[in-house]
């Protein structure tokens, strides 16, 4: 019998171990892992029942990593994906490295995961997401009216599925596109098959300047279903559509726009300098600075908040004359 391939075999999973998750991706030795920090603590405090899990490249240093383990983060090596060779026209070089996150589809131990950028923050929770029904490709509605999709034929237009009676699609323009995901956030289902497949049609495919999210959307185009933009607000939405922004419903915020990481925020660039994005620039902050938010801190407290629970117990227990031996220690 032919040995199981490294991709093939499916770990073992404890009883313990929840069957869905949430994963980011990080690569580098820059200031990205102060997102993922972030992200990590913002799902603490929406009091997330799952996992982070941290598929990251073997250029990740060892001092990040055990930031991220320290932050209660499931740290997972995967390799890099590359387009084909001498095919990396893109929008943005480092989009290039991008193509990496379809290793994700690898980790089968978990039957459903979301996704989420490095550069998002969660400030309610969304675990309901989980409960979606199998076999959709979830996410947000991207916006086309920034100038980085000045090559696009939506732009030139001035057409955006965000507003779509706004700049209606010209006949002569041929069919509308169709709908096209933000890939910074989606909800799917780990599968080797899948996952195979995934590597395979990259292989044929020649990259366009969005890389994996202009790959991800043609190979979902047909189970793709759209998600309100709460579970996603690129921040490009405040000034281009504000008529579809509830700030005070938004349960998640992609700090994609130029200039917008908090960690290296400035307010210098264009449309930076609002007073909406500073408040979302300092929500984030509040909760990378709080450390009553770091892992060993809430476990902590969780674990005294148990003792003070059996305590009460067995008080309880006294107090209406039960008595109870504590037994010897299991051999």
């Amino acid at each position: 019998m032919a040995p199981i391939a490294a991709a093939d075999a499916v770990m073992p999973k404890p009883e313990d171990q929840p069957s869905r998750a949430y994963v980011t991706f990080l690569a580098g030795t820059g200031d990205y892992v102060k997102g993922v920090v972030g992200l990590a603590k913002g799902m603490r405090k929406v009091k997330s029942k799952y996992p982070l899990v941290v598929a990251i490249l073997p250029d990740v240093p060892a001092d990040h990593r055990k930031i991220l383990v320290e932050q209660g983060c499931v740290v997972r090596e995967i390799k890099p994906v590359y387009p084909p060779e001498n095919q990396t026209q893109f929008a943005m070089a480092y989009y290039v490295i991008n193509y990496s996150k379809l290793r994700i589809w690898e980790f089968v131990e978990y039957s459903k995961m979301i996704y989420l950028d490095g550069d998002i923050q969660v400030f309610d929770n969304i675990d309901h997401l989980f409960d979606l029904p199998n076999g959709g490709f979830y996410a947000v509605m991207d916006c086309f009216c920034e100038k980085t999709w000045s090559h696009t034929p939506q732009y030139r237009i001035g057409y955006c599925q965000q507003c779509p009676d706004k700049a209606r699609w010209p006949d002569h323009a041929g069919p509308k596109p169709p709908l096209y995901f933000n890939a910074g956030m989606f909800v799917y289902e780990p599968n080797l098959e899948t996952y195979r497949d995934l590597l395979g049609t990259l292989e044929i495919t020649p990259p366009t300047p969005f890389a994996e999210q202009d790959f991800l959307n043609m190979y979902f185009k047909d189970i793709y279903k759209p998600i309100p933009n709460v579970y996603n607000l690129v921040l490009a939405m405040l000034w281009r559509h504000p008529d579809n922004v509830k700030l005070d419903t938004v349960k998640v915020v992609h700090y994609c726009a130029a200039g917008a990481k908090p960690w290296r925020y400035t307010g210098e660039e264009e449309n930076i300098d609002r007073g909406d994005i500073k408040m979302l620039v300092k929500r984030w902050w509040d909760i990378y600075d709080d450390e009553s938010l770091d892992y060993r801190n809430v476990a902590a407290a969780e674990e005294a908040a148990k003792q003070e629970k059996l305590e009460r117990f067995l008080a309880a227990l006294s107090q209406v004359g039960v008595r109870y031996i504590t037994g010897p220690p299991a051999a």
